[in-house]
């Protein structure tokens, strides 16, 4: 079949490659523009585009796919991208954690007979987590399980029937890192699996999602890594872990603010000093165990600034050498 592929991190990449290595043609790739990005800020091409250049594939990298935007330029570059997809030869379009809303006039031209329509990779077993970080969300709510949801694509916020769904479980020590890539592996398996069905059924059937259970899936802001000590063991433990790699959980000490990046919830047949929320209560080979608002955590991997991870006893031993207690605390207030 020939795809018309719009995604820009890893996420979609991967789908990328999956769908090139089942035969499809990939006709045209769209992405975001180059961003700056690393210590020297360099224009840096996004994994999606890596790929079409790879491939060979035409690239087009619009600010916006709004005809109607107030900004001159933008709407120019919207008018162009228009143009092109409207005279390109394709079947099907997929959409992944492309990161531009898409109009309705582009969902018309997915639409428009003989093509089948336009389907998106959802990491989420929607419509629990519509949005921007389904993958975030469900670990820092302490989901047990989330999913991949192809969706075909309607105007709302991730509302369109879902085509394939599929489940699996989320375990006690996962992060976002290792979340994401068991997702965008199950997303990759599901979007060649549903081009086979159009390629050979044609449209296909799809399910309305309920009405009950919708969640919001916010996009992740640097100020939500503040780690606030008054919760709870289980609740810090899965913000430390739904912030890895991104933005990192921070909390400050000894002048210094840290980054905490894995972490569990401390056994209830170990016995502690009592301590206040966000004291250090002990150090030992394996982490450092720092009271909550509700129970203990272990900490296991920290951060200096500018510094490696590291395991967490080996930062905490020559700091708490040095001071009779160490406490950690907030750097912002909500």
């Amino acid at each position: 079949m020939k795809i018309v592929f719009a995604g820009t991190p890893e996420f979609a990449a991967q789908a990328m490659r999956a769908i090139d290595a089942a035969g499809h043609q990939i006709v045209l790739a769209l992405t975001q523009p180059d961003r700056r990005a690393g210590r020297g800020m360099h224009l840096q091409a996004s994994p999606v585009k890596e790929f079409a250049l790879e491939k060979n594939i035409p690239v087009l990298q619009p600010e916006s796919l709004k005809r109607n935007s107030t900004d001159s330029s933008k709407q120019l570059q919207a008018k162009a991208a228009y143009a092109q997809l409207a005279h390109t030869d394709f079947d099907v379009m997929v959409v992944v954690a492309y990161g531009l809303i898409l109009p309705q006039e582009i969902l018309d031209l997915a639409e428009a007979p003989p093509r089948l329509g336009c389907f998106n990779i959802h990491a989420s077993l929607l419509p629990r987590w519509r949005g921007a970080a389904p993958i975030q969300r469900a670990i820092e709510a302490g989901d047990l399980k989330t999913g991949v949801s192809i969706m075909k694509m309607d105007a709302g916020l991730d509302t369109g029937g879902t085509v394939l769904v599929r489940e699996i479980e989320i375990a006690n020590h996962e992060t976002s890192a290792t979340l994401h890539d068991r997702l965008a592996s199950l997303g990759a398996e599901l979007i060649t699996e549903t081009l086979c069905l159009l390629e050979s059924r044609g449209p296909l059937h799809t399910t309305p999602q309920l009405s009950d259970g919708v969640t919001y899936a916010e996009k992740i802001l640097k100020n939500e890594a503040d780690i606030d000590w008054s919760l709870s063991a289980a609740e810090i433990d899965d913000r430390i872990r739904a912030f890895n790699p991104f933005p990192g959980a921070t909390s400050s000490a000894v002048g210094v603010t840290f980054k905490f990046w894995n972490s569990r919830v401390a056994s209830q047949e170990r016995s502690f000093p009592v301590g206040l929320p966000g004291q250090v209560l002990g150090v030992h080979d394996e982490g450092v165990y720092i009271q909550c608002g509700k129970d203990v955590i272990e900490i296991l991997e920290m951060q200096r600034p500018g510094g490696k991870r590291m395991p967490a006893s080996a930062i905490l031993q020559p700091i708490m050498a040095q001071h009779n207690t160490v406490h950690f605390q907030r750097d912002s207030v909500d």
